[in-house]
């Protein structure tokens, strides 16, 4: 277990490591009032959230963004494993009883199982481009790139192979060419996934995530929820956003204009408002 300080955007920021289940994740904080934790994408890392790290802050708020296991900073995966819980692990050792969990597609997945796994951790949800555990993907267009992608493994060149049709599914989307797409954007991402290929490909087929099962448990979520997808995404994660609005009560659904997978970084500004709205008017 390690812990720093360092700035950011002015602000104190706590960094360190907490003890999981066979590892350790790494994380950073900041800032003081309600809880919220940032959960990034999968093949990502808690940088994607760079954007929306610095101005809630500043709402008034505690921020946690942290690395998964098997991203980033935190440990390679090393045995079967379960996010809910490596979550729980970590709130529990940063004295945080209650959070409202903010994610994005693997990160939604992750905050959907936490709520229903420990729903004593979890205040609030904010999902954008949702994944949901129990659900399988039925996208012709996700559904090549897969396979695209198991042929690459093993090739000359097969990383960079890889990595690519994680980008053409995950930034570009269905419904537009690479070319449509911000290069500066898919760079970003693509840096962020090549890093984590690096640093974790030892943990490949070392363990399974253990999940819960929330598409068939959608109903059974009573804390406020909003959802957010682009529509530029696949259909998917459409229907997923779909059915968590109408299966969670009270949850809000925002169709993201222009914008694909990555929402909070394609269309910042009506990510950004629409986030601040929904954590505004959580009761303190």
């Amino acid at each position: 277990m390690t812990q720093g300080i360092h700035a950011w955007h002015d602000a104190e920021v706590e960094n360190g490591t907490a003890p999981v289940d066979n590892g350790e994740l790494f994380y950073e904080m900041a800032g003081d009032g309600p809880a919220v934790v940032l959960l990034h994408g999968g093949m990502l890392d808690q940088r994607m959230w760079d954007e929306q790290f610095a101005w809630l802050i500043r709402s008034g708020l505690r921020v946690v963004r942290y690395d998964h296991r098997g991203h980033g900073l935190s440990s390679t995966v090393a045995g079967d494993y379960a996010n809910h819980d490596d979550l729980r692990a970590l709130l529990t050792y940063l004295g945080i009883r209650r959070a409202a969990l903010v994610g994005l597609s693997h990160g939604a997945r992750v905050a959907l199982d936490t709520a229903l796994a420990h729903p004593e951790y979890v205040s609030a949800l904010a999902l954008a481009a949702p994944g949901i555990s129990g659900t399988t993907f039925t996208d012709p267009f996700i559904l090549h790139h897969i396979k695209e992608q198991v042929a690459a493994i093993g090739a000359p060149d097969g990383a960079e192979q890889y990595v690519e049709h994680f980008l053409r599914m995950w930034v570009d989307g269905p419904h537009r060419p690479a070319s449509a797409v911000d290069p500066a954007l898919r760079e970003r991402i693509r840096a962020s996934a090549d890093a984590n290929i690096v640093a974790h490909a030892g943990g490949l087929g070392a363990g399974m995530p253990i999940e819960v099962g929330a598409a068939d448990r959608l109903s059974e979520i009573r804390v406020p929820t909003l959802v957010l997808d682009g529509d530029l995404d696949s259909t998917d994660i459409s229907a997923n956003a779909h059915a968590i609005a109408l299966a969670v009560p009270g949850a809000r659904r925002i169709r993201v204009p222009g914008a694909g997978h990555m929402v909070n970084l394609e269309n910042t500004t009506c990510f950004d408002q629409a986030l601040h709205a929904f954590l505004s008017s959580l009761p303190q």
